[in-house]
C-alpha cells in the first residue's frame, strides 16, 4: 500500500508531511485508542514537534477495524468509502460542524484506508447509555439541519456513485436472519413487544426499504450521541463517524436522534413534536421550504430506523460487553418511540 493504515505503520516524517511540515519537524509521536466505535479503530496521536513548529499538538487517526467481521461488513456496505468520500468531497463546503481533514486515502478494495483529522478536544463524545434530554439535543438538531439543507432535493445527489450505491438487496437478504439472532441474544433483556417490533419490520421489509421519502437530502444515517462530540458547556457540537452517510430523509435522521438519545419514555414521547418543529424552523433558516406535514410522516416512519440499525449492527460487528448493552438500549428506546407513533401502521 502507498499509505499506512495503523499508527504502528506511520512514521513521524510521514505524519509531518501530511500536516504540511518538513519531514524532520516531527521528532516522534504516541498513539492511544479513543472512542467506542466498533466499525473502525480511532487513535489520538500526540505529536512531539521540534521547537518553533506551528502545528497541532494532537490529531485523530481513523483506520480499518482490527476485527475481521467488522472489516467484512464495511466492505459489503461501503462503510469506509463513504466516510473518506465525505471528507474528500463534501465536508469543507457543507457548513456542517465536523472535524477538519488533513489527509484521506483509501485503496481500491474499499477496506484499507486512513484519515487524519483535527482533534476537537476538550469536546467529548456523547454517552449513548446515559442519554441526553431534548435541551441537550438542540445543538445537534441545528447542526444536522445544515447537513440536510446543503443539498436538499438536489439532483446532484444521484451523481455521486459512492453515495447513491444501493444496498437494499443486501439488507433485504440479511436482515431477517440477523433479526432471528438478535431476538435470541436479547430474549431476556428486551420486553416481548420490543422484540416483536422487529418481526413487524421483517413482515413489511419491502415496503420499508422501498418507500420514497417526502424529500431527499444528505442523511447521516447513524445520528446518535455516541457519534457527536459536545463542547464542555454542551452549547456546541460536531458530527463525526460518517460511515453511514447516504441519500435519504432528513426526518429519519432526526427521529433516530431523538429516539436513541432520550432515556425516559415519557420525556421522549413529549419531545418528538418539539424536536421536529425546531428542525423545520432550522431548515427554513437555511433557506429550505419544507413540507412539514409530509415530513412528519417521514419522521414517524423514521422512528423504526434506530431499531433497524440496532439489529443490523449488533449482529455484524465485534461483540463487546458495552456494545451489547448499547445495542439493547438502541433498540429499546426507538422501539417505544415507534410504538407510540404508530410507525408500523404507516407501512
Amino acid at each position: 500500500m502507498s499509505f499506512p493504515t495503523s499508527p504502528e505503520a506511520m512514521s513521524p516524517a510521514w505524519i509531518a508531511e501530511k500536516l504540511g511540515q518538513a519531514p524532520r519537524a516531527l521528532r516522534g509521536f504516541t498513539a492511544s485508542k479513543v472512542g467506542t466505535g466498533q466499525m473502525c479503530d480511532s487513535f489520538r496521536l500526540t505529536l512531539d514537534w521540534a521547537d518553533g513548529v506551528d502545528a497541532p499538538a494532537t490529531i485523530i487517526a481513523k483506520c480499518p477495524s482490527h476485527d475481521e467481521a467488522s472489516r467484512n461488513i464495511a466492505k459489503l456496505t461501503g462503510t469506509y468509502i463513504k466516510e473518506v468520500s465525505w471528507y474528500r468531497d463534501l465536508a469543507a463546503t457543507s457548513g456542517v460542524p465536523a472535524p477538519a481533514c488533513y489527509f484521506h486515502a483509501i485503496e481500491d478494495d474499499e477496506v484499507e484506508f486512513v484519515l487524519l483529522l483535527s482533534d476537537l478536544a476538550p469536546a467529548a463524545q456523547g454517552d449513548q447509555l446515559a442519554g441526553r434530554d431534548l435541551a441537550g439535543l438542540v445543538p445537534c438538531i441545528d447542526a444536522v439541519a445544515k447537513l440536510h439543507a446543503h443539498l436538499w432535493n438536489d439532483p446532484s445527489l444521484a451523481d455521486m456513485s459512492w453515495l447513491a450505491r444501493d444496498n437494499s438487496g443486501l439488507i433485504r437478504a440479511m436482515f431477517p436472519q440477523l433479526y432471528l439472532g438478535f431476538r435470541e441474544r436479547y430474549a431476556e433483556r428486551l420486553a416481548p413487544e420490543v422484540l416483536d417490533l422487529g418481526a413487524g419490520i421483517v413482515d413489511r421489509l419491502d415496503a420499508y426499504l422501498g418507500r420514497e421519502p417526502a424529500a431527499r437530502s444528505l442523511a447521516h444515517g447513524d445520528l446518535r450521541i455516541d457519534n457527536i462530540l459536545f463542547s464542555p458547556d454542551g452549547n456546541a457540537c460536531w458530527l463525526v463517524d460518517w460511515q453511514t452517510l447516504g441519500r435519504g430523509s432528513g426526518a429519519t435522521d432526526l427521529a433516530y436522534l431523538v429516539g436513541t438519545s432520550i432515556a425516559d419514555p415519557f420525556e421522549r414521547a413529549a419531545a418528538d413534536r418539539p424536536a421536529f418543529d425546531h428542525w423545520i424552523a432550522a431548515l427554513k433558516a437555511e433557506g429550505v421550504d419544507p413540507d412539514a406535514d409530509a415530513l412528519w410522516t417521514d419522521y414517524r416512519l423514521g422512528a423504526l430506523s434506530g431499531y433497524f440499525m440496532a439489529v443490523f449492527a449488533s449482529m455484524s460487528v465485534e461483540r463487546t460487553t458495552r456494545g451489547d448493552e448499547m445495542f439493547a438500549v438502541m433498540a429499546e428506546r426507538p422501539a417505544r418511540q415507534a410504538l407510540a407513533l404508530g410507525s408500523l401502521d404507516l407501512l
